[in-house]
């Protein structure tokens, strides 16, 4: 148009009586020449330039997530966990009202367990989906450190997008903003740095642009995955912006699977090839690397043993036959016999963690090698181990195929049946056994017994801190998947809400939630979501009033049992909590078992349930796991001098085990 006007105005100068006719018409050629050539280069711009589309930043940060996909066709990012405040209700909570179904918001009780329930859903989903959580500026941020903590050992991807102050600084000091006097900088979403596998803060709409695609490629990185952080000052996430139309198509995310280096594969290779006693150390990398089914022909074409980790457990079903349990602190008789003899142990994916390892006092072989197969070359280095920095499931198909039809181990298969007839033995009811009277309060095993008896190739069981893991990781005989345990932290609290959002990612599932009376007195109150949701789960309440499993390793170390059972607190009267009235009256299906045939009855009923199920048992608090054999030292530091013989007694143990621990190569 301004062409087309700058041209009428020429011709209009060419009327001028003053001007040459000669001249006139080279003006007038002139003049079409460049308005020709004008016009092509309007339409060619017009044709190239960038398309924009304004929006707030907020409503740019959900459209952009809802775009993104996996590589098996699913939105990446599932939904939004928020609970609105200061901060985040404004800009973000708009945006979230806005878009809708596309990228749903569901409401939780609490910062910390509503992300919670994103790390189980993300790793029920062996990290290829997540969920986003959201804060207001102050404590709904600060509520977040736990859980990340809790994401970062576990190396699960989750987004955090907590409220943040003012960009612009003009109205400080707003609600809840904690003024650093030395750093004008600083907010207290800074505690969740050394926390987040990536922080960023969100100070100008435009950041979006580059840490968007940032947040996404770590999240999507098997080497550096984890949680990520995007603080999101309250005013930018207010503000307008003309983002590229280009930047909201829709993207897939995959996730690389890294190839061995020949060198670290030849070597790894031969290492095998010499070994006499090799065993495999299985850790959730299998899981992840969706290598459970390579792991497990691996292991029967070539001989090779497997142990398990926590993450690790249910790679392979407890009835695999090259399947001999999980290792280490909580380990079964069979997986700590293997290893202790073993010339060779073949970490896959796992962090050699102490328990797995018992503080490295596991593998006595005094000519023990290590190997580590691991996306990440910091684990993949550790402790000596000869490294094999590639994906799983790629390198155990490339260590098979360079071994041939050749099998390296020699296996006692009757380790592994003689520990599953112990297994069950243990677990068993002994009141129906005749072996106890009514008045025995059942043990965690035969809790566990019951829940095994009653459940299905789709049962999961879940739980974290506490007794349960460990008695779990010994007693529960999984089968494929069948295993979701939050120990990497051993965060109490996550038991409920981890479940949650098991049954989320996994609605076929039967999900069973184990979980202590000091576990659920700290976080439950995502049941009451779980019920608005009309999510089912069984939640199994094991009460020994009080923290029963440090009580016992108090005694174990030496000490007198004080602050944990609420029987040895400094309180005037023992509490006597009714569970399944507190269940009730947050809406769940609630009962009391008195006895494990009773337990097994409502479990039973329980499957049924169109809403989460709670069944409490009374259950004894001082038997521990590992009375069912198996376990090995763990490095508990006990003190050096002391008044109680029973403290010099612990002491003289804990010195023993120090001289077993075999560190290095």
């Amino acid at each position: 148009m301004k062409l087309a006007y700058y041209f009428i105005n020429s011709l209009v100068f060419l009327h001028l009586d003053k001007v040459e006719n000669v001249v006139k018409v080279q003006m007038l050629t002139c003049l079409i020449s460049l308005s020709l050539e004008g016009e092509r280069l309007l339409n060619f711009w017009e044709e190239n330039m960038v398309q924009t589309i304004r929006l707030t930043a907020a409503q740019a940060m959900v459209k952009w997530l809802a775009n993104q996909e996996n590589s098996d066709g699913e939105r990446f990012v599932d939904g939004v966990w928020g609970i609105f405040g200061h901060g985040n209700v404004a800009a973000l909570g708009e945006a979230l009202e806005k878009i809708g179904d596309r990228l749903p918001t569901w409401r939780g009780q609490n910062e910390q367990t509503m992300a919670h329930t994103a790390i189980a859903f993300a790793k029920a989903h062996k990290r290829r989906r997540i969920q986003a959580v959201t804060s207001s500026i102050g404590p709904g941020a600060t509520n977040l450190v736990t859980a990340a903590a809790l994401a970062r050992v576990n190396r699960i991807p989750i987004l955090f997008i907590p409220g943040d102050v003012f960009a612009n600084r003009r109205p400080d000091p707003v609600l809840q903003q904690i003024e650093d006097f030395g750093d004008g900088a600083m907010t207290v979403n800074d505690t969740l740095r050394p926390v987040s596998a990536y922080f960023d803060r969100i100070s100008r709409p435009e950041h979006l642009l580059t840490a968007l695609p940032r947040a996404l490629q770590i999240m999507t990185d098997p080497a550096a995955c984890g949680p990520v952080t995007l603080a999101f000052c309250q005013d930018t996430q207010a503000e307008a912006y003309d983002y590229p139309e280009s930047f909201f198509e829709p993207k897939t995310w995959h996730i690389r699977r890294p190839q061995p280096d020949e060198r670290e594969l030849s070597e790894v290779v031969k290492m095998i090839e010499s070994a006499k006693n090799p065993v495999i150390l299985s850790g959730g990398g299998t899981i992840y690397s969706r290598a459970e089914k390579t792991l497990g022909d691996f292991a029967i074409a070539h001989n090779i043993p497997v142990i398990e980790t926590q993450a690790g457990k249910a790679a392979l079903p407890a009835d695999h036959m090259m399947n001999f349990g999980a290792s280490g602190v909580d380990g079964a008789v069979s997986a700590n016999a293997l290893a202790a003899e073993a010339d060779l142990i073949i970490g896959v994916g796992t962090r050699f963690q102490d328990f797995t390892t018992g503080s490295w006092s596991l593998f006595q072989n005094p000519s023990r090698r290590l190997i580590s197969i691991n996306v990440n070359a910091y684990d993949a280095m550790k402790h000596g181990a000869v490294p094999l920095c590639a994906d799983a499931k790629i390198s155990i198909e490339a260590i098979s195929a360079a071994l041939g039809s050749k099998k390296i181990g020699k296996i006692d298969h009757k380790l592994r049946s003689d520990w599953l007839e112990a297994v069950d033995a243990h677990c068993r009811n002994r009141v129906a056994s005749a072996e106890n009277s009514a008045a025995h309060l059942p043990m965690d095993c035969e809790v566990i017994g019951a829940v095994q008896r009653t459940s299905s190739e789709q049962t999961v069981a879940v739980g974290a801190a506490g007794t349960m893991p460990g008695a779990l990781k010994l007693l529960w005989k999984a089968p494929q998947g069948g295993y979701h345990m939050e120990y990497g932290y051993s965060c109490m609290g996550y038991e409920i809400a981890g479940a949650l959002g098991v049954k989320l990612a996994q609605p076929e599932k039967d999900v069973i939630c184990f979980t202590g009376d000091g576990s659920y007195m700290m976080a439950n109150s995502e049941l009451a979501t779980a019920v608005m949701l009309k999510v089912p789960f069984t939640v199994v309440l094991t009460d020994n009033r009080g923290f029963g499993c440090i009580n016992r390793l108090q005694k174990f170390a030496g000490g007198e049992p004080y602050n944990n059972l609420y029987k040895d607190c400094r309180v005037e009267q023992q509490p006597e909590i009714d569970f399944v009235a507190h269940a009730a009256s947050m809406g769940a299906n609630a009962m009391k078992a008195k006895d494990i045939a009773d337990l097994e009855a409502k479990l039973l009923e329980a499957k049924s349930s169109p809403i989460p199920t709670v069944i409490v048992i009374d259950t004894d608090p001082m038997p521990g796991p590992t009375e069912a054999g198996g376990g090995c030292w763990w490095d508990v530091a006990i003190p050096a001098v002391g008044e109680s013989s029973k403290l010099e007694e612990a002491r003289q143990r804990y010195v023993e085990g120090m001289t077993q621990q075999n560190l290095i190569n």
